[in-house]
């Protein structure tokens, strides 16, 4: 007769014998998902160049990348991650969200290395897929960079000054650590990607850059009550914020 001691008790509402992990009553899990989409498809929008025209009387071109509308979402989910589940927990999904994005890059190569149809039609599509995917590991690559050094300065700020006030001055924390993470990831994001992105000279990276930064923080800034409230809102639900905080 097999031991009791390797026999599993069946959980409650599964099948007879069968073992599942609990899946936590997190919602880290969903948060760190839709970092991670945020990021690849802001890979892929970054590598087309945005022109919108230039500001009468001061010739300012307003220069920027397909991706532009998407990426303040990342840092929106990452405020949010910091705050409830700390700054290993930010850690962790910034790494998904590189591996992520190195995935889909190797995913893209594997692609445009497949032999295309020999038809027009064919050579045509893969003439296009090449112009569109292949600059896209440098944009992942700038990514990277910016996000990883951005996000890791926005968590430090947002850990650091919740260390010091608790639950008070929610948004005070969220303002500082934005304008600090979007300054430094828009820099290096925006040097790395120029070339990609078709930026030749020093005053359109200079134009580039501005405006990504201006636009960034504007949106952050702009959402950041709703983003407060979000946070608020997790950490009724979440019982396992709710028992530490219960616990001081």
């Amino acid at each position: 007769m097999p031991s009791t001691d390797l026999i599993a008790e069946p959980l409650s509402g599964s099948p007879a014998g069968a073992v599942y992990a609990d899946r936590g009553t997190s919602h880290f899990d969903i948060l760190a998902v839709i970092m991670c989409a945020v990021v690849i498809l802001s890979g892929i929008g970054a590598a087309k160049g945005v022109y919108l025209g230039t500001i009468p009387g001061i010739g300012f071109s307003i220069i920027t990348d397909g991706g532009f509308f998407l990426f303040p979402l990342a840092y929106i989910v990452g405020d949010i991650i910091t705050e409830l589940y700390g700054p290993r927990a930010a850690r962790r999904a910034i790494i998904m969200g590189f591996a992520t994005s190195v995935l889909a890059a190797l995913c893209y190569w594997v692609i445009i290395a497949l032999p295309p149809f020999p038809d027009d039609y064919g050579l045509a599509k893969q003439a296009a897929i090449e112009l569109a995917l292949g600059p896209v590991w440098i944009v992942v690559l700038a990514g990277l960079a910016g996000f990883a050094a951005g996000q890791s300065v926005n968590s430090l700020i947002l850990s650091r000054m919740k260390q010091r006030t608790g639950e008070r001055g929610l948004l005070a924390r969220l303002f500082s650590a934005s304008g600090a993470g979007e300054l430094v990831d828009t820099i290096i994001f925006c040097t790395i990607a120029a070339a990609a992105i078709g930026i030749t000279t020093p005053r359109q990276w200079f134009e580039y850059t501005l405006l990504g930064f201006v636009y960034k923080v504007a949106v952050q800034y702009a959402v950041m009550p709703i983003t407060a409230a979000v946070i608020r809102h997790l950490k009724r639900t979440d019982p396992t914020y709710r028992d530490r905080l219960a616990s001081r």
